[in-house]
């Protein structure tokens, strides 16, 4: 008789206590906050690790993707240096948008995603990069390398969503989102992210 599989006790803190991805900086955990069904904007609390309620949507639109972020990742100096214009990262994990074939209406999951890409998002002169990747093992999106065989309509839809989900009136501006970027350069911002966090918060 062999011995029972290793496991969580306790639960674990989604930033802190889960790992980072079975192949980073390729295929990475994404601990999901938002759905895109959710009117409500949702993100961690990084004292508990709960979800806390942030706030309504300003906006009338949602979040075109799930939406969430890299465990064991940050944003610190070395993600500033990767974003022209920044200056500092935004001290928080390294935001990530999934696409999935099938609707998937529940937060505070784990899911495995794969990196294509990422957008470059500067907020109020911080870095914030948002990575895009498709639902590792997901047959519809299983051929796309790069988010340059992303329909160009979804990467438009989260340009648009990013540059405007928290403008408190129409005539606000202080989000900057250029074109998105390639799989390659995701995967230096993870890397980045990753060496980040090990600085802030220290290794295992």
């Amino acid at each position: 008789m062999g011995f029972p599989p290793p496991f969580y006790r306790w639960r674990p803190h989604p930033w802190h206590g889960l790992e980072v991805g079975p192949q980073p900086p390729t295929v990475l955990n994404a601990y999901i906050e938002l759905t895109p069904f959710d009117r409500v904007k949702y993100e961690l609390d990084k004292q508990t690790g709960y979800l806390r309620v942030d706030r309504p949507n300003r906006t009338s639109s949602f979040c075109p993707t799930l939406y969430g972020f890299v465990p064991q990742t940050y944003c610190g100096k070395r993600v500033k240096a990767l974003m022209p214009g920044a200056a500092a990262g935004d001290g928080d994990p390294l935001d990530i948008c999934v696409i999935s074939e099938r609707p998937i209406q529940n937060s505070e999951v784990i899911l495995s995603a794969r990196v294509v890409g990422g957008l470059p998002m500067l907020d109020n002169g911080e870095a914030d990069d948002k990575i895009i990747a498709v639902l590792d093992a997901d047959a519809m999106w299983q051929e796309v390398e790069d988010v340059s065989q992303l329909p160009s309509v979804l990467v438009d839809r989260l340009r648009h969503y990013f540059s405007t989900y928290k403008m408190l009136s129409p005539d606000e501006d202080r989000v900057r989102i250029d074109a998105p970027y390639s799989r390659k350069h995701a995967e230096q911002v993870i890397q980045a992210a990753m060496e980040d966090y090990v600085e802030q918060f220290g290794g295992e």
